[in-house]
Protein backbone atom coordinates (compact mmCIF):
# COMPACT_ATOMS: atom_id res chain seq x y z
CA UNK A 1 0.00 0.00 0.00
CA UNK A 2 1.23 3.50 -0.85
CA UNK A 3 2.06 5.13 2.50
CA UNK A 4 2.31 8.91 3.14
CA UNK A 5 5.85 10.28 2.82
CA UNK A 6 7.42 11.75 5.95
CA UNK A 7 9.03 14.80 4.38
CA UNK A 8 10.61 15.97 7.64
CA UNK A 9 12.38 12.65 8.30
CA UNK A 10 13.54 11.39 4.89
CA UNK A 11 14.07 7.64 4.63
CA UNK A 12 17.54 7.80 3.03
CA UNK A 13 21.07 6.56 3.77
CA UNK A 14 23.52 8.86 5.51
CA UNK A 15 25.87 8.91 2.53
CA UNK A 16 25.49 8.34 -1.22
CA UNK A 17 27.19 9.35 -4.50
CA UNK A 18 26.11 12.70 -5.98
CA UNK A 19 24.63 13.10 -9.45
CA UNK A 20 25.63 16.63 -10.48
CA UNK A 21 23.21 18.54 -12.70
CA UNK A 22 24.07 20.84 -15.58
CA UNK A 23 22.93 24.42 -14.88
CA UNK A 24 21.54 26.71 -17.58
CA UNK A 25 20.17 30.24 -17.47
CA UNK A 26 16.37 30.30 -17.42
CA UNK A 27 14.82 32.03 -20.44
CA UNK A 28 11.54 31.44 -22.20
CA UNK A 29 13.54 29.53 -24.83
CA UNK A 30 15.39 27.22 -22.40
CA UNK A 31 12.16 26.69 -20.44
CA UNK A 32 10.21 25.64 -23.53
CA UNK A 33 8.21 22.52 -22.67
CA UNK A 34 8.70 23.05 -18.94
CA UNK A 35 6.93 26.39 -18.51
CA UNK A 36 7.91 30.04 -18.76
CA UNK A 37 9.20 33.13 -16.99
CA UNK A 38 6.68 35.15 -14.99
CA UNK A 39 7.08 38.98 -14.98
CA UNK A 40 6.78 40.85 -11.69
CA UNK A 41 3.75 42.78 -12.97
CA UNK A 42 1.80 39.58 -13.67
CA UNK A 43 2.64 37.06 -10.96
CA UNK A 44 -0.52 37.51 -8.86
CA UNK A 45 -2.89 37.20 -11.83
CA UNK A 46 -0.91 34.76 -13.99
CA UNK A 47 -3.20 31.84 -15.01
CA UNK A 48 -2.45 28.37 -13.62
CA UNK A 49 -3.56 25.42 -15.74
CA UNK A 50 -5.98 22.95 -14.13
CA UNK A 51 -6.19 19.47 -15.63
CA UNK A 52 -9.58 17.81 -16.15
CA UNK A 53 -10.18 14.92 -13.76
CA UNK A 54 -9.21 11.58 -15.44
CA UNK A 55 -12.09 9.45 -16.61
CA UNK A 56 -12.71 5.75 -15.98
CA UNK A 57 -14.20 3.53 -18.68
CA UNK A 58 -15.46 4.63 -22.08
CA UNK A 59 -17.81 7.48 -21.22
CA UNK A 60 -16.34 10.99 -21.41
CA UNK A 61 -16.20 13.54 -18.62
CA UNK A 62 -19.11 15.97 -18.99
CA UNK A 63 -18.16 19.27 -20.58
CA UNK A 64 -17.26 22.05 -18.12
CA UNK A 65 -16.79 19.59 -15.25
CA UNK A 66 -13.82 17.86 -13.64
CA UNK A 67 -11.63 20.97 -13.57
CA UNK A 68 -13.44 23.23 -11.14
CA UNK A 69 -11.34 22.87 -7.98
CA UNK A 70 -9.44 26.03 -8.84
CA UNK A 71 -6.17 27.13 -7.23
CA UNK A 72 -4.62 27.82 -3.86
CA UNK A 73 -2.03 30.48 -3.17
CA UNK A 74 0.18 31.57 -0.32
CA UNK A 75 3.75 32.13 0.79
CA UNK A 76 6.39 29.44 0.27
CA UNK A 77 9.19 29.92 2.84
CA UNK A 78 12.69 28.52 2.40
CA UNK A 79 15.45 28.65 5.01
CA UNK A 80 18.73 27.00 5.96
CA UNK A 81 19.39 25.70 9.44
CA UNK A 82 23.12 25.15 9.37
CA UNK A 83 23.70 22.66 6.55
CA UNK A 84 20.04 21.57 6.21
CA UNK A 85 17.49 23.24 3.90
CA UNK A 86 13.83 23.41 4.88
CA UNK A 87 10.68 24.63 3.13
CA UNK A 88 7.15 25.45 4.23
CA UNK A 89 4.34 25.72 1.67
CA UNK A 90 1.68 27.77 3.45
CA UNK A 91 -0.72 27.42 0.51
CA UNK A 92 -1.15 23.69 1.20
CA UNK A 93 0.11 23.69 4.82
CA UNK A 94 3.03 21.32 4.22
CA UNK A 95 6.58 21.44 5.61
CA UNK A 96 9.63 19.69 4.17
CA UNK A 97 13.25 18.83 4.77
CA UNK A 98 14.35 19.52 1.21
CA UNK A 99 18.01 18.57 1.31
CA UNK A 100 21.52 19.14 2.63
CA UNK A 101 24.71 20.93 1.57
CA UNK A 102 26.74 17.81 2.48
CA UNK A 103 25.84 14.15 2.95
CA UNK A 104 23.11 13.78 5.60
CA UNK A 105 25.35 11.94 8.07
CA UNK A 106 27.72 14.95 8.04
CA UNK A 107 25.10 17.72 8.02
CA UNK A 108 25.05 19.91 11.13
CA UNK A 109 21.72 21.68 11.60
CA UNK A 110 23.18 23.78 14.41
CA UNK A 111 26.20 25.09 12.50
CA UNK A 112 26.30 28.89 12.73
CA UNK A 113 27.27 30.55 9.46
CA UNK A 114 26.19 33.36 7.16
CA UNK A 115 27.85 31.70 4.17
CA UNK A 116 25.58 30.36 1.46
CA UNK A 117 26.22 26.69 0.62
CA UNK A 118 27.50 25.81 -2.84
CA UNK A 119 24.74 23.27 -3.49
CA UNK A 120 21.74 21.42 -2.17
CA UNK A 121 21.61 17.63 -2.27
CA UNK A 122 18.08 16.46 -3.05
CA UNK A 123 16.57 13.13 -2.11
CA UNK A 124 13.14 13.70 -3.69
CA UNK A 125 11.19 15.36 -6.53
CA UNK A 126 7.55 15.24 -7.59
CA UNK A 127 5.01 16.43 -10.13
CA UNK A 128 1.38 17.52 -9.90
CA UNK A 129 -0.96 15.77 -12.36
CA UNK A 130 -3.88 18.08 -11.49
CA UNK A 131 -2.40 21.48 -12.30
CA UNK A 132 0.52 23.80 -12.90
CA UNK A 133 2.46 25.77 -10.30
CA UNK A 134 3.86 29.30 -10.07
CA UNK A 135 6.71 30.64 -7.92
CA UNK A 136 7.75 34.29 -7.62
CA UNK A 137 10.62 35.63 -5.42
CA UNK A 138 9.03 38.30 -3.20
CA UNK A 139 12.40 39.64 -2.05
CA UNK A 140 14.04 39.46 -5.48
CA UNK A 141 16.38 36.60 -4.55
CA UNK A 142 18.09 34.79 -7.40
CA UNK A 143 17.26 31.10 -7.31
CA UNK A 144 17.76 27.74 -8.99
CA UNK A 145 15.44 24.81 -9.51
CA UNK A 146 15.86 21.41 -11.20
CA UNK A 147 13.16 20.38 -13.69
CA UNK A 148 12.42 17.33 -15.83
CA UNK A 149 9.85 16.84 -18.58
CA UNK A 150 6.74 14.67 -18.00
CA UNK A 151 6.95 10.90 -17.84
CA UNK A 152 6.99 8.34 -15.04
CA UNK A 153 10.21 6.82 -16.42
CA UNK A 154 12.10 9.70 -14.78
CA UNK A 155 15.79 9.36 -13.82
CA UNK A 156 18.48 11.75 -12.49
CA UNK A 157 19.99 12.29 -15.95
CA UNK A 158 16.69 13.74 -17.22
CA UNK A 159 16.88 16.77 -14.91
CA UNK A 160 18.29 20.19 -15.82
CA UNK A 161 19.04 22.85 -13.22
CA UNK A 162 17.71 26.30 -14.17
CA UNK A 163 19.21 29.56 -12.84
CA UNK A 164 16.98 32.66 -12.35
CA UNK A 165 18.40 36.11 -11.58
CA UNK A 166 15.44 37.07 -9.34
CA UNK A 167 13.81 39.54 -11.73
CA UNK A 168 11.23 36.97 -12.88
CA UNK A 169 9.34 34.09 -11.39
CA UNK A 170 8.71 30.61 -12.77
CA UNK A 171 5.57 28.94 -14.05
CA UNK A 172 5.64 25.16 -14.71
CA UNK A 173 3.06 23.13 -16.58
CA UNK A 174 1.17 20.20 -15.02
CA UNK A 175 3.24 17.03 -14.98
CA UNK A 176 6.65 18.75 -14.76
CA UNK A 177 9.03 17.10 -12.29
CA UNK A 178 10.33 19.59 -9.72
CA UNK A 179 11.05 20.07 -6.04
CA UNK A 180 11.08 23.40 -4.27
CA UNK A 181 12.73 26.63 -5.33
CA UNK A 182 16.24 27.06 -3.98
CA UNK A 183 17.14 30.69 -3.25
CA UNK A 184 20.69 31.97 -3.37
CA UNK A 185 20.20 33.25 0.16
CA UNK A 186 20.01 31.79 3.66
CA UNK A 187 16.26 32.40 3.66
CA UNK A 188 13.66 33.73 1.22
CA UNK A 189 9.94 34.01 0.58
CA UNK A 190 8.17 33.12 -2.66
CA UNK A 191 4.60 33.69 -3.80
CA UNK A 192 3.12 30.28 -4.67
CA UNK A 193 0.01 29.43 -6.69
CA UNK A 194 -1.02 25.87 -7.60
CA UNK A 195 -3.94 23.51 -8.11
CA UNK A 196 -6.16 23.03 -5.07
CA UNK A 197 -6.18 19.23 -5.26
CA UNK A 198 -2.37 19.20 -5.01
CA UNK A 199 -1.92 15.57 -6.06
CA UNK A 200 1.73 14.46 -6.03
CA UNK A 201 3.65 11.74 -7.87
CA UNK A 202 7.11 11.27 -6.34
CA UNK A 203 10.59 9.94 -7.02
CA UNK A 204 13.03 9.09 -4.20
CA UNK A 205 16.48 9.34 -5.80
CA UNK A 206 18.20 7.67 -2.87
CA UNK A 207 15.98 4.57 -2.90
CA UNK A 208 15.43 4.24 -6.65
CA UNK A 209 18.84 5.26 -8.03
CA UNK A 210 21.26 5.19 -5.09
CA UNK A 211 22.26 8.86 -5.48
CA UNK A 212 21.47 12.34 -4.27
CA UNK A 213 20.74 14.99 -6.90
CA UNK A 214 23.54 17.58 -6.71
CA UNK A 215 21.97 20.97 -7.49
CA UNK A 216 24.66 23.69 -7.86
CA UNK A 217 23.92 27.27 -6.83
CA UNK A 218 26.12 28.85 -9.54
CA UNK A 219 26.38 28.59 -13.31
CA UNK A 220 29.12 26.23 -14.48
Amino acid sequence: MNQPINYMVPDVPGKLPWHKLKTVTATNETLKGYGCLVPKADYETFPVEIVTWPKQGGRPIDADTGNQAGTKQGIFDFWWEGEVLFGRNNAVKDEYLLGWSVNPEEADKNKVTDKLPERVLLWHCNYHPDGGQLFFPLDGSPFVTPLALPGDDVSPDKFTNFYFDGSHGLYIHPGIWHEGIFPLARKAKFFDKQGSIHARVSVNFAKEFGVFLDVPFILK
